[in-house]
């Protein structure tokens, strides 16, 4: 797991609409980049319409928000279109990323094991240093936490 103060690893993606996105590319101001499980579930759209009501606090702290999951394109485009997102998810189909940000885990389910993204948000400064990790958030509560982390490293 990439810790705070550590320098955040950089990587390219595709985004719903196939265009490659770089994480070093954003540097000079605070990026969040969440990993979700699966897009268009019930958690995860409850956190991604979370950010999308949210956009203008977003922007006034100046921040791009990345989401990260281990869906292909098309699903993410699916799920970006479906519920009129305002910020850009990335399809990270080979759990790459994830797995460098050490949030591709076993998890278990009704008795079921198996390997999926953690909810996990990493609040990343203008240097490209890591300012908060939020491991394991409520979707509900996210912006919250995501927010106050802003306001912390403006």
């Amino acid at each position: 797991m990439i810790e705070t103060g550590q320098t955040a690893p950089d990587f390219t993606l595709p985004d719903q609409d196939g265009e490659e996105v770089t994480l070093s590319s954003l540097r000079g101001a605070p990026v969040v980049v969440y990993f979700y499980p699966k897009a268009d579930t019930p958690g995860c759209t409850t956190q991604a319409c979370g950010i999308r009501d949210h956009q203008a606090d977003y922007d006034a702290a100046g921040a791009t928000v990345l989401g990260v999951s281990p869906d292909p394109v098309a699903d993410v485009k699916k799920f970006h279109d479906k519920q009129g997102l305002t910020f850009r998810l990335l399809a990270d189909d080979g759990h790459e990323v994830a797995e460098r940000y050490g949030v591709w885990i076993e998890k278990n389910r009704s008795g079921r094991t198996y390997w999926g993204n953690e909810r996990t948000t990493f609040v990343i400064a203008p240097d490209g240093t890591v300012a908060e990790v939020l491991r394991n958030v409520k979707p509900a509560e996210h912006d919250g936490l995501v927010l106050g982390a802003l306001g912390a490293t403006a």
